[in-house]
């Protein structure tokens, strides 16, 4: 994840005070919008056993909650880049080591549930077998330590190659300014294309044997390809992370005179936009899920009524 060409902070002219504190106050509203939504599915998940023995829903809210927390770092980081500038390259480095972890997630847990779908249509019969809650929590462990392996090994490298006092100083905090090295630059960009592909062709697979094989069996297997195709939906949001900063560039240099606006925009469509979308088309869009949301709204409004009513005169 790229933050440093999504503040206004590494331009010569900076925004005006008004604008600063409007930019940050629309962006502060979004995240806890966004998050309201969110926090509502996970205690929807948590409150109903139903959802906790489905890998399925099991695998959507690990997304919700990665989401979760790829969102409060997105807005921490753009934060400080308005009120501080500068911080301490430890801080900075915590804060960056989150970010990168959940940004690799997303991609990889849409390829998970792309094919507990596929073993749910393909091979119904052994799906209770094959897709347990057990190993769903353990294809989540894996996908955090696949995460690791890549993030990890980029901050090994500035530490045997950074002296110690790098660490104590400060910093503007981005992963450009953090892992400037050409290497890691490079490692970077193989990194990214290793693991979009790998999503791109499981979700490409799981879809037209979905298709072929309800065209066998002549069922009506509709639902589960638009769901793998609302993933790929999402890993297209996912990857305007990786191509946020070409965009960008691009958009720069044909309205120069709008670059913290432009620079702003790309910001809002790359890191808080798809956080809003994927509760809508993951949680929203599940009739199951949805009766529970709505059950679980008409209970807490019940709830304040009576409470209301019984309040003295």
């Amino acid at each position: 994840m790229n933050f440093s060409t999504y503040s206004n902070i590494t331009q010569t002219k900076r925004d005006l005070y008004t604008i600063a504190v409007t930019k940050n106050v629309i962006v502060v509203a979004l995240y806890f919008s966004i998050n309201y939504i969110n926090g509502t599915l996970v205690h929807t998940f948590l409150k109903h056993e139903i959802f906790n023995e489905n890998p399925r829903y099991i695998l959507f809210m690990h997304m919700v909650i990665n989401d979760m927390i790829q969102l409060t770092i997105a807005v921490l980081i753009h934060v400080i880049s308005y009120v501080f500038y500068i911080i301490n390259v430890s801080f900075c480095v915590f804060l960056l080591m989150i970010a990168l972890f959940t940004t690799l997630n997303t991609p990889l847990n849409l390829a998970g549930m792309a094919v507990e779908r596929y073993i749910a249509i393909c091979n119904p019969l052994r799906h209770t077998q094959i897709c347990t809650v057990r190993r769903t929590y353990v294809l989540i462990g894996l996908i955090w330590v696949l995460g690791a392996i890549t993030i990890l090994s980029d901050l090994f490298f500035i530490m045997a190659t950074e002296p110690l006092s790098f660490f104590h100083s400060t910093i503007y905090c981005s992963r450009d300014s953090m892992f400037r090295h050409p290497y890691l630059v490079e490692k970077r960009n193989i990194s990214h294309l290793v693991y979009l592909s790998f999503v791109w062709f499981t979700l490409v697979y799981t879809y037209f044997r979905i298709m072929f094989t309800a065209k066998a069996t002549g069922a009506d297997a509709r639902k589960a390809r638009n769901t793998i195709l609302l993933h790929g939906l999402q890993l297209l949001l996912c990857m305007f992370t990786y191509i946020g900063p070409l965009i960008e560039s691009v958009l720069i240099s044909l309205f120069p005179m709008l670059l913290n606006d432009v620079r702003f925009t790309i910001y809002i469509f790359v890191h808080i936009l798809p956080r809003f979308i994927s509760p809508i088309v993951y949680g929203l869009r599940d009739q199951m899920f949805c009766a529970y949301l709505k059950k679980q709204r008409w209970c807490i409004m019940l709830k304040e009524r009576n409470h209301r009513q019984t309040q003295p005169s």
